[in-house]
């Protein structure tokens, strides 16, 4: 059968295979800015792992009618960003009718625990704290313009909004977040 196959079309398993190779290439490259952005709407690593699969499964899907491939950062950012905020609702809508979990207070910790929070990493713990407070918009844009590091113009481009509006919620982000930081 595959013989035939290759037969009506020559060229066509090398173009598969050619097609398979760049995604996989732009996967590698994107993997971790999905996470990022998937990690900053949704703030739990199992969901935000989940939907960055399930990005990938939709671009790998839609690849090979994107006609501008150079866009596909962009196009994939967009795609968890979407993903990301539908799961997060669908949370919201079965939160609701389940029993709400009490958090813990750090009298609740062991010794060790109250002890390695109290360590360089209750900064960094006070930081994502502060980060999650802030509302979505603004968050998307501090972790793509401050933390996987774009400059204002490519976070336009990846949340296809104009320039302007990047700047105006980055500097409400930074302002919140000095604020919730003080």
């Amino acid at each position: 059968m595959h013989d035939r196959a290759s037969l009506l079309a020559p060229g066509l398993v090398i173009a598969d295979a050619d097609l398979e190779r760049e995604f996989e290439g732009r996967l590698v490259e994107t993997s971790r800015l999905a996470f990022r952005v998937a990690f900053s709407v949704l703030r739990h690593q199992q969901d935000a792992e989940d939907v960055a699969q399930e990005s990938f499964a939709k671009a790998h899907r839609h690849f090979s009618s994107l006609k501008d491939r150079d866009r596909f950062r962009a196009w994939l950012v967009r795609t968890v960003w979407r993903t990301a905020l539908d799961r997060q609702r669908a949370n919201r809508r079965r939160g609701a009718h389940e029993l709400p979990v009490e958090p813990v207070t750090l009298a609740q910790m062991s010794a060790a625990d109250r002890s390695a929070h109290r360590s360089a990493d209750h900064d960094r713990t006070a930081l994502w704290t502060a980060i999650d407070a802030l509302p979505e918009k603004l968050r998307v844009v501090i972790v793509l313009a401050s933390i996987e590091g774009h400059d204002m113009r490519e976070v336009a481009v990846l949340l296809r909004i104009p320039e302007g509006t990047v700047k105006s919620r980055l500097f409400l982000a930074r302002r919140r977040l000095k604020e919730a930081l003080r």
